[in-house]
């Protein structure tokens, strides 16, 4: 299938599977465990209706919004994703250049594959920065000071990562920073010479953490061990906040009470979040924590849904019941593993025309018109 003939996020994800080697498409598809969490991301959009109000006058609509205090042309962000390069040669920079051409903001991993600083001299798109914290908080430092010296606006701080979730996928696949691929892995690169010709490197090299680590010290061999910090903390949270002048947002927030607190501790949003199903299996989804973190920090600061968004109606879904904006993940991915930069522009542009006509067809001229009262749960 041609990107031009994709009509909607499960067809570009039909095109990365059949590009790309299992190893690859099993990263970006799968999540931990039984993908319990995984699946809980799309039944928590799946379960809610609309109840849309009719003859309203829908011929002017306005799919812009205000997030984070910035313009975007749609109530979405780009990323963050790990190990973008596997899906496109310098996809990184592929992704960021679409998100800049479809007027989103687009959020960098600690584990890109592109040059933070590089990204942000090729690329007008609003640029921010998703941080792990490593146990060596020297290196987390260096790497949140880069990305302010770049002028990255908003900076992400993942607080679901104590420990690896355990991604059975990836643990059959041998898709690990320090692990040796199976030989019917290595097979299976052989079998995808398309992708063998659009990727840097069929292994991950993680050039950020490789800059901050300095000369002499490999980032596969660091991250194994460094990457999951369980001591990570509040007091720490409060420390990145003085460290970095701009927008500070905390993601993988699943409570109020913890949304509560990381707006206490200064920060200006939360990103309600599962890791994508990716962490702990059995956890809510961003969209099922919603309406209590709503009712509790609503009106104090940004409120961001990550986990599930495969159509322009779950953006509106999202917005009805009180998010600012969605988190696109998977979505992105698919078209960025299916055709470069062109693919994750047939995926924005898939979700923009979903998105309006959602709006159009709900009675809303605008992101704003979005409310509760158009939601009902079966």
């Amino acid at each position: 299938m041609e990107l031009n003939k994709a009509l909607n996020i499960e067809d570009l994800r039909a095109i990365a599977r059949k590009r790309v080697p299992r190893f690859v498409f099993d990263y970006i598809d799968g999540g931990s465990e039984d993908e319990i969490a995984l699946n809980a991301n799309r039944e928590s959009f799946e379960r809610l209706r609309f109840r849309p109000r009719t003859l309203i006058d829908v011929s002017q609509r306005d799919l812009g919004t205000i997030i984070l205090g910035g313009q975007s042309a749609l109530p979405a962000i780009v990323g963050p994703l790990g190990l973008l390069g596997l899906s496109w040669r310098n996809g990184d920079l592929e992704l960021a250049r679409a998100a800049a051409t479809a007027g989103v903001p687009c959020v960098l991993s600690t584990v890109s594959m592109y040059s933070l600083e590089d990204i942000a001299h090729e690329c007008d798109a609003r640029l921010w920065f998703q941080c792990y914290v490593f146990r060596e908080r020297a290196v987390t430092e260096a790497l949140i000071r880069r990305a302010s010296m770049a002028g990255y606006e908003a900076l992400i701080i993942t607080s679901d990562f104590p420990v690896a979730g355990k991604r059975e996928r990836d643990l059959r696949s041998g898709l690990l920073p320090a692990a040796k691929l199976t030989f019917r892995t290595k097979l299976d690169i052989l079998l995808h010479p398309r992708w063998l010709m659009t990727v840097a490197m069929p292994r991950p090299r993680f050039i950020n953490v490789e800059r901050a680590l300095g000369a002499g010290r490999d980032a596969a061999s660091f991250l194994p061990l460094n990457m999951f910090d369980p001591a990570l903390d509040w007091d720490d949270f409060r420390r990145f906040r003085d460290l970095w002048q701009g927008k500070l947002l905390l993601k993988g927030v699943l409570r109020p009470d913890d949304a509560a607190r990381a707006v206490d501790c200064g920060a200006d949003g939360v990103i309600l979040s599962n890791h994508g199903g990716r962490q702990l299996d059995g956890a809510i989804s961003g969209m099922d924590a919603l309406p209590n973190v709503i009712r509790e920090i609503g009106g104090r600061a940004s409120i961001l849904v990550d986990g599930g968004v495969r159509r322009g109606s779950d953006i509106a879904k999202a917005l009805a019941c009180g998010a600012e904006a969605v988190i696109l993940g998977r979505a992105v991915n698919y078209g960025l593993a299916a055709g470069g930069s062109a693919g994750v522009s047939r995926a924005l542009e898939i979700l923009r025309d979903e998105f309006d006509r959602t709006l159009a067809l709900t009675g809303c001229c605008s992101s704003a018109d979005l409310s509760s009262d158009l939601i009902t749960t079966v």
